[in-house]
């Protein structure tokens, strides 16, 4: 299931690139993979299914933006492949993370969460009807608060 994942968020994120700067990086598919399959993760095992969207989106946005931070310094200033450089926005640690992007991963990680939730509701759908014996929990339909 987590391979599935990743190959799903490494494809989104590399098109959320092309479409935001035109251009992608290799690199991005990985990081973009690694962040949906931890969110997630983090999603399914760790919030409680009490907690409100927003809440659970800014949680992931924080570890988004984690592992851009480890990335960039990793590819950026490491091994100086500059993939991006937000030294010239305001609020930026070592140009590699950046308060306005932190702000735009929020509603980005709301939509990933919705769509890992349904992945996997979709999955349990699958598996009740053609694998029934593969099924180890019983899975609601994917609902939520906003706030």
């Amino acid at each position: 299931m987590e391979a599935f994942l990743f190959l799903v968020g490494g494809r989104i994120y590399t098109w959320i690139e092309i479409l935001w700067r035109g251009w992608t990086h290799w690199t991005m598919f990985i990081l973009g993979g690694a962040c949906f399959v931890v969110m997630d993760l983090i999603n399914e095992f760790k919030i409680p299914w009490h907690w409100c969207l927003l809440r659970q989106s800014i949680v992931c946005a924080c570890v988004v933006t984690a592992f851009e931070f480890i990335t960039g310094c990793i590819v950026n200033l490491w091994l100086g492949w500059n993939v991006w450089d937000y030294s010239n926005l305001p609020f930026n640690l070592l140009g590699q993370i950046c308060l306005y992007f932190f702000l735009l991963w929020i509603p980005m990680s709301m939509a990933g969460i919705v769509l890992g939730d349904w992945i996997r509701y979709w999955r349990y759908i699958f598996l009740q009807k053609w694998a029934p014996w593969k099924i180890t929990q019983i899975r609601e339909r994917p609902h939520y608060k906003f706030i």
